[in-house]
């Protein structure tokens, strides 16, 4: 998850004028910022530290958090592109510390005028599905190129990443033993959607109880669909963060909201019966499987809680 551990931190009982102030200050700043021209595919990809980025056109590399640190403006450390800023516009930018490469997620909701819309990390991309088609060298899976996306986009509105299997647990209980105050957050998360969106409560249930799930925060989609699940999803953690403080949780663990919309991806998916394209995922950077797999059993049979990303 990104996260600025070092920025201000904002008390969860401001957030609601915070955002009100930032989407009061949205109209001077649009004034201020030139619009981001329309594309018919770009996928942002959201980072809060200076890295290099895919070398393609489909990609909008995005400095997250940009309000928690106005001094600082990134660009990628080989080409020299600037990063785009996250608080420009109708933004959350000041909500990063909570909300993590969600607040690039908002900001393309709010501001970009693309035909599909997408999220990557920059820690974390979608890989050609032919591995031999792709915009970065080194990698066993080649970072997707604008081509091979349109391809896919001919037949289908959304493309995800390949789900995640959890084999030995179920994603409630993985999500429970892993995260503090997880099994918690997930009360509460149902608890919201049973008062707000009724409809979506079968479908939570069902990916609770089932051993994977489409995580990452990471997708393609058409512009309507892209809004619709936004229009979904912010409301959620807006309320969920009233109702559990993040503010109250340090570094890792106050970036839950992130978390918890990686188990939400499915639950708007089913609901509303979409079809999607998969891709694989690639890192730019070494997996630690060993440790991944480590900590994952530390945490189902020795009740080790994860205490930062892997």
């Amino acid at each position: 998850m990104i996260g600025n551990d070092s920025g201000k931190r904002v008390p969860i009982m401001k957030q609601q004028e915070t955002m009100e102030q930032d989407q009061d200050r949205a109209g001077r700043d649009q004034e201020a910022a030139a619009p981001l021209p329309p594309a018919r595919i770009r996928v942002a990809v959201a980072a809060h530290k200076p890295y290099p980025m895919p070398q393609d056109e489909l990609y909008l590399p995005m400095q997250v958090g940009k309000a928690l640190h106005p001094d600082l403006s990134l660009a990628d450390p080989v080409s020299g592109r600037p990063f785009t800023p996250d608080d420009s516009g109708d933004n959350i930018s000041s909500q990063n510390a909570y909300y993590s490469e969600l607040t690039a997620l908002y900001w393309m909701w709010k501001n970009d005028p693309s035909a599909y819309k997408g999220l990557a990390h920059y820690r974390r991309h979608f890989a050609s599905g032919t591995r031999r088609q792709g915009v970065q060298q080194g990698f066993k899976r080649q970072i997707v190129a604008y081509e091979e996306v349109a391809r896919l986009l001919r037949t289908t509105d959304i493309i995800l990443p390949r789900k995640r299997n959890y084999y030995i647990e179920t994603i409630q209980s993985h999500y429970s033993h892993t995260m503090h105050d997880g099994a918690r957050q997930l009360d509460v998360t149902r608890r919201i959607l049973q008062e707000l969106a009724p409809q979506y409560l079968p479908a939570f249930d069902w990916v609770m109880a089932g051993r994977s799930a489409h995580i990452f925060n990471m997708f393609i989609m058409k512009a309507d669909k892209f809004d619709s699940y936004c229009a979904f999803l912010f409301p959620v953690l807006q309320e969920l963060a009233g109702r559990i403080d993040p503010a109250q949780y340090d570094g890792f663990d106050s970036r839950f909201l992130g978390r918890i919309s990686e188990r939400l991806l499915d639950v708007w998916l089913l609901t509303n019966r979409c079809s999607y394209a998969v891709l694989p995922v690639v890192s730019p950077e070494r997996v630690d499987w060993w440790k991944k797999g480590t900590s994952f059993l530390a945490a189902k049979f020795g009740r080790k809680q994860y205490g930062k990303s892997f």
